[in-house]
């Protein structure tokens, strides 16, 4: 018996997340001749496609074959070629203004001018990268910012805990509620047919209710930390760092911030404003947001001093960082071909309608929100799981009557709050590595934030729903 166990795999691996997208598609397929084919009405207001709640019929099957299922991949790459050269033409353009320093100049600057005042440079570096994050979707680039945050911290009198949060949540709270996030929300609403940035107000209210909540948790924290140092989670490897001499003066790490960073900075000011204005005056969408981006991202550079060359190879560095969130973006169109062209998406509607349906009507975006984040553990992407459940949520939401602009706000939470969490994302564990944390001691400090947010994230969903959170 023992020999027979001994040939089964002891320890079980996530699969890599084009492989899972694919095995759905291949299910979708295989539902396509077991699951009844149908389809929902549907009608043209001001120029977007609604569901009409009540009107769904079967129909006769078209189940989808083996050629068929391949043929969804093109097909589903073709579909939504301008998202995905969206996010080629943004994350080449942000490589570009990250490679000229101006952004780590910007934190050393404020970093020397918050010397001696404690009690703010915790909500104040926060404030910065939230920023940043629901603006150009700072994520990844923090991993760089980690030791020179810890290095703050401790020269604070505080714990590699302390600027480990301050960098990575700061962040996070910023492309979670992503008020001009093109990635998350810009990807989302260009799906829903929503006005892009819309709704603002609201995501604004959630951007520094967030803020205000994780600033007051992780000074909560650092204050019994400075206090007494043996409250720290990671009193050890303080004790270990201070005897390798790693409390010393910040000001010897941070970067110089330079005229150069100084121009650059407001070409980067003046190009979200301009952003802002066009979207909400003129409405444009990602083909003008696209454009502002490589106009900011090519005179950043050209200020910097670089070459036309260093311009082209950082481009196309940061554009192949958006490789893996682009074929995860034609991929989940994929899974959406196969289900239309079998005439199963409507049918899966209906069932989740009726699923979810059976909440009273207030709670019934909080079943939405809740499937987000279940789906949040297999695709990580923010750009992927838009692509992936928003097709699926839109028709969800305007057969319960919830407005599309709700549904995008659920996507939004639901696919980030736990990112700050899960052991599954790469970035939070290149974070936890370069400060020496364990994940279990993040996952122990920050558990209890992670229920306020995702309380927050509730109160929230449970207002927008009852104010009727438009424009529709």
């Amino acid at each position: 018996m023992e020999n027979v166990l001994s040939k089964f795999p002891r320890k079980f691996s996530m699969p890599h997340t084009y492989v899972l997208l694919f095995g759905i598609m291949a299910l979708m397929a295989l539902l396509t001749w077991v699951v009844p084919a149908g389809e929902f009405e549907r009608v043209m207001i001001d120029g977007r496609t609604v569901v009409v709640p009540g009107s769904y019929q079967i129909i006769e099957s078209n189940p989808q074959g083996l050629f068929d299922l391949l043929k969804a991949l093109p097909n589903g790459f073709a579909e939504v070629q301008n998202i995905a050269f969206f996010l080629f033409l943004t994350g080449g353009s942000f490589a570009l203004i990250n490679e000229t320093g101006m952004i780590e100049g910007v934190i050393g600057k404020i970093v020397r001018l918050l010397q001696g005042k404690e009690a703010i440079v915790i909500p104040v570096v926060m404030l910065m990268l939230a920023i940043g994050g629901a603006t150009i979707g700072l994520a990844e680039e923090t991993i760089v910012f980690v030791a020179l945050g810890v290095a703050l911290a401790r020269a604070l009198g505080y714990d590699a805990m302390v600027g480990t949060a301050m960098i990575a949540l700061g962040a996070a709270i910023g492309f979670y509620a992503g008020f001009m996030n093109p990635f998350s929300v810009g990807v989302a609403q260009e799906i829903a047919e929503l006005p892009l940035f819309s709704g603002v107000g609201l995501r604004l209210v959630l951007f520094f209710s967030l803020w205000i909540v994780t600033s007051w948790y992780i000074i909560r924290y650092a204050k019994k930390v400075k206090r007494n140092p043996e409250n720290s989670l990671v009193y050890e490897l303080e004790k270990e760092e201070r005897a390798n001499g790693a409390h010393e003066d910040i000001t010897e790490k941070t970067a110089d911030f330079t005229k150069r960073h100084a121009l650059i900075s407001a070409v980067f000011v003046g190009g979200f404003i301009l952003i802002a204005f066009g979207v909400f005056q003129y409405g444009w969408f990602i083909t003008e947001i696209g454009a502002v981006f490589f106009a900011m991202g090519l005179l950043s550079a050209l200020i910097s001093g670089m070459n036309p060359n260093q311009i082209a190879e950082s481009f196309v560095k940061g554009a192949q960082e958006m490789v893996f969130a682009a074929l995860i973006v034609g991929l989940a169109r994929g899974i959406l071909v196969v289900m239309e062209n079998g005439l199963i998406l409507d049918t899966l509607v209906y069932a989740l309608t009726n699923l979810i349906g059976q909440l009273p009507d207030a709670l019934a975006v909080i079943g939405m929100y809740l499937t987000q984040i279940v789906i949040n553990f297999f695709i990580p992407s923010g750009s992927g799981q838009a692509a992936a459940t928003m097709p699926v949520m839109i028709p969800l939401a305007d057969s319960l009557g919830i407005t599309r602009q709700t549904a995008v706000l659920a996507y939004q939470m639901g696919d980030g709050f736990l990112d700050s969490i899960i052991p599954t994302s790469g970035v939070l564990m290149a974070q936890l590595s370069l400060a020496k944390i364990s994940y279990g001691k993040w996952a122990k400090f920050l558990m209890p934030l992670i229920i306020i947010w995702l309380l927050i994230g509730m109160a929230f969903l449970l207002f927008a729903n009852w104010m009727n959170y438009g424009p529709f």
